[in-house]
């Protein structure tokens, strides 16, 4: 959400930001008219309220000298009646504005590249050297059925297209996966581990997001009206809302390894095979609340954390900058961290790193004070590390032999109970 004053100031500034996004600037319009509106009825409010105590003082002065205030108790009612009808009128032209404002993207930073879709982001650096064979890489659907390690049609039985199931040596590596990552993100890099709930409230979801644009991609239990995650970003963004942090105790970084359940709707065609595009699957995020004058720092190191679990498996990966036209109506600045994947024969997104500025903060009421000063809101960010299912079909696309069989990253073992390689079954288990 935006700041108020910030758009009255300046409402060009936001109508650039926001066609850099696609957006038509009608939302900032009709955010304009209505603080119009609201001024003009918040005037007539303070005019009949002052009206309504000056004859309050004329109608006791009459009293007192015995005159008579019927007249001017008939004024005082029918002022009251109308300072009522204009309140009235006032707090629902506030409740139309605050839902104009919370339905306002935010605003690409300067440093955004212009563009309408992924073809557009700019790769910025890569690490590592990409694989290669002396035979044709199987794609992991192909190569991990024939390890009897994964099973669509099973899964789709259960539960229909667009979830896995992973057994034997699948799952010990995606367990695996899970808690290596977890202890990147605490033990190596400090952040404190959360469990938070995976069903959420829906002014929870509006405080990370713009709920109304995207609530066609999420499950819901309409019941008790509780959302089920998109990513551990929901839970952990709102640990703090409707807080006052101590501004010397910033940055706080937390991270948590949950299931995320997204619709993918409108997403029919893309990446339907294997593990790659999926309804259920499991994350590790990373989740920060800094001082507004540091989120630029924060945001590489939260990069170089995502980063250094990509280096410390051993996958090849580039870096590039999201575009404005491939970024969501939260984002501020975005880094995507693309894996290799040696049978599918291209980069897969296996983590974003966002800053947010002040735009959640707003939503979510979290601000920070430094002693005596005027509280600030905090700047938040986020970033996987990593999201699991694209990271296993790196590992096992990148990893595997001529034989079928898949060699399993060494720092990945001891979490493996000593799982070195994954043969065909009949094989380790």
């Amino acid at each position: 959400m935006h700041d108020l004053n910030d758009l009255r100031t300046d409402p060009e500034r936001y109508r650039r930001g926001l066609a850099r996004k696609g957006n038509d600037g009608s939302g900032l319009d009709a955010i304009l008219a209505l603080d119009g509106e609201r001024k003009r009825i918040l005037l007539e409010v303070e005019e009949l309220r002052a009206r309504q105590n000056a004859a309050s003082k004329e109608i006791a002065a009459a009293k007192r000298s015995g005159g008579d205030a019927a007249a001017l108790l008939a004024e005082m009612k029918s002022v009251k009646e109308r300072e009522r009808e204009r309140s009235e009128a006032l707090a629902k032209v506030e409740a139309d504005l605050e839902a104009g404002l919370r339905l306002l993207p935010n605003l690409p930073d300067d440093e955004v590249p212009d563009g309408r879709s992924e073809a557009d982001n700019v790769e910025i650096s890569r690490w590592g050297e990409v694989p290669r064979f002396d035979f044709a890489p199987k794609p992991h659907w192909e190569l991990a059925s024939a390890l009897g390690i994964f099973h669509p049609e099973t899964a789709g039985r259960m539960s229909g297209s667009g979830f896995t199931l992973l057994t034997g040596a699948g799952a010990r590596l995606e367990r695996a996966l899970g808690q290596f990552l977890l202890d990147r993100t605490t033990g190596v890099h400090g952040y404190r581990e959360v469990s938070p709930p995976v069903l959420v409230r829906p002014e929870s979801l509006d405080a990370t997001t713009i709920l109304a644009k995207y609530e066609d991609q999420m499950y819901r239990q309409r019941d008790d009206d509780l959302w089920l995650i998109p990513t551990a970003e929901t839970p952990l963004t709102n640990l703090h809302r409707d807080e006052i942090l101590d501004a010397d105790r910033l940055p706080l970084r937390y991270t948590a390894l949950t299931p995320c359940f997204r619709r993918e709707a409108g997403a029919a065609g893309r990446d339907t095979r294997g593990m790659l595009r999926v309804h259920q699957f499991w994350k590790v995020e990373m989740m920060t609340f800094c001082h507004p004058d540091r989120s630029r720092e924060e945001h590489e190191r939260m990069r170089g954390n995502a980063e250094d679990a990509l280096r410390t498996l051993g996958i090849p990966y580039r870096v590039v900058k999201v575009c404005t036209g491939d970024m969501s109506a939260a984002n501020r600045f975005q880094y995507d961290l693309e894996a290799w994947a040696a049978g599918c024969g291209k980069w897969l997104e296996v983590s974003s790193v966002s800053n947010f500025g002040d735009w959640q903060a707003r939503r979510a009421g979290t601000r920070c004070r430094s002693g005596k000063e005027k509280p600030r809101f905090v700047h938040t960010l986020n970033g996987s590390a990593l999201g699991m299912p694209r990271t296993l079909v790196a590992l096992l696309e990148n990893g595997q032999r001529a034989d079928g069989s898949v060699e399993v990253p060494p720092a990945l073992r001891p979490y493996a109970g000593g799982l070195a390689d994954i043969g065909p079954p009949g094989g380790p288990a």
